[in-house]
């Protein structure tokens, strides 16, 4: 049975409703019809013979494609993923002296390790210093508050001091524009609607690493995913007109939020509309990821989860937040399909959850 909604959509209860598009997002139409067409080029793109020169050609058209979607003019070395990406990045840098922000995804901090530089930044997570001579690993939007940095000022300051800067846009590549200013810049397809284990790590300079040898021009080793990278190429190409209703779902949420008692976190900074986190007092998040899924909602914690354990969140703490506070936080993030319909659904059970508390 279906009710109606005020925007004239219909919402179907037994229908779940996706809201973790910022964990991966499903693969598009285009990037499927792309992967079969790369399937049918299965020969090796490095070998000399006509069948690998034909998959060459296919995978540099990708190559092309992706940058020109971007607006990216330096060089690009396919990867399995953002991941990947960071790690070349950090591990073949051409320099022993690496400055991580607290904020920074797992990926980037588990690399990067005891030996790295920590940044400072704000109750926002707005990175304010920077350090000579060094690697900067700055995130462009953060994967749990949305928050985006000021990459170009940063880069500017970093240059200055005669530094470099590594961005990961796993956020944000293909939604908004990619920064001005960095050095490096990390993607990962399943973010924007192309296949997972994929994605690229964008370099300006190539003298910025050491090359370890094997494919992509003697920096990464491995065959190349051409039908991976094939339905990349598909996805970016997409567009992202979608972005400004996304805008407005994330207002609605917002607006409830705080009528309801809740906190939106890093709600005066300037954010990704696709990427939000919501404080419940008196919820913690476990029993709202529960509740949230027993309603047909997918949601994520704002705390990152290893082995099926949630831990309270580093982002959250760097931003000076309590362990008590930062507990009670969930995310919610959007993609090309989330309609109203989800979204004052989401509403709906959230209202009704604070009110169960508040009661």
């Amino acid at each position: 049975m279906s009710r109606s909604v005020p925007n004239g959509q219909s919402f179907t209860p037994q229908k779940r409703i996706y809201l973790d598009h910022a964990a991966t997002t499903p693969v598009t139409d285009a990037a499927r019809e792309a992967m079969v067409d790369g399937l049918a080029r299965w020969a090796n793109p490095s070998s000399p013979h006509a069948d690998g020169r034909t998959a060459r050609a296919a995978l540099e058209d990708a190559r092309r494609r992706i940058k020109a979607a971007l607006g990216w003019d330096g060089e690009l070395i396919f990867t399995s993923g953002a991941s990947e990406a960071i790690s070349i990045a950090l591990r073949q840098a051409a320099t022993e002296r690496i400055a991580v922000s607290p904020t920074e995804h797992d990926a980037v901090l588990r690399v990067a390790g005891n030996a790295a530089e920590w940044l400072a930044v704000d109750a926002d997570g707005i990175v304010t210093d920077v350090r000579e001579a060094a690697l900067h690993a700055i995130q462009h939007v953060n994967n749990e508050t949305g928050v985006i940095q000021p990459i170009a000022e940063l880069a500017e300051r970093i240059h200055a001091a005669g530094g470099w800067m590594l961005c990961d846009c796993a956020q944000s590549a293909g939604k908004i524009d990619l920064p001005v200013g960095a050095d490096m810049i990390a993607i990962s397809a399943h973010k924007f609607g192309g296949p997972p284990g994929v994605g690229a790590l964008l370099v300006r300079d190539l003298s910025l690493l050491r090359p370890s040898g094997g494919q992509e021009q003697g920096y990464r080793g491995g065959t190349e995913n051409l039908p991976g990278i094939m339905g990349m190429a598909a996805a970016v190409e997409q567009g992202r007109g979608w972005m400004g209703e996304a805008v407005r779902l994330r207002a609605m949420i917002d607006a409830a939020v705080c009528q309801a008692g809740g906190a939106v976190v890093a709600g005066a900074a300037e954010r990704i509309p696709t990427i939000a986190s919501y404080r419940m007092p008196g919820v913690s998040a476990r029993a709202q990821l529960i509740r949230f899924d027993a309603a047909g909602i997918a949601v994520s914690a704002g705390a990152a989860c290893s082995s099926g354990t949630l831990k309270t969140s580093p982002v959250l703490r760097a931003l000076g937040w309590a362990n008590d506070a930062a507990d009670e936080v969930i995310r919610v993030s959007f993609g090309s399909q989330t309609c109203e319909a989800e979204v004052r659904a989401f509403i709906e059970a959230w209202r009704g959850m604070a009110k169960g508390q508040a009661a």
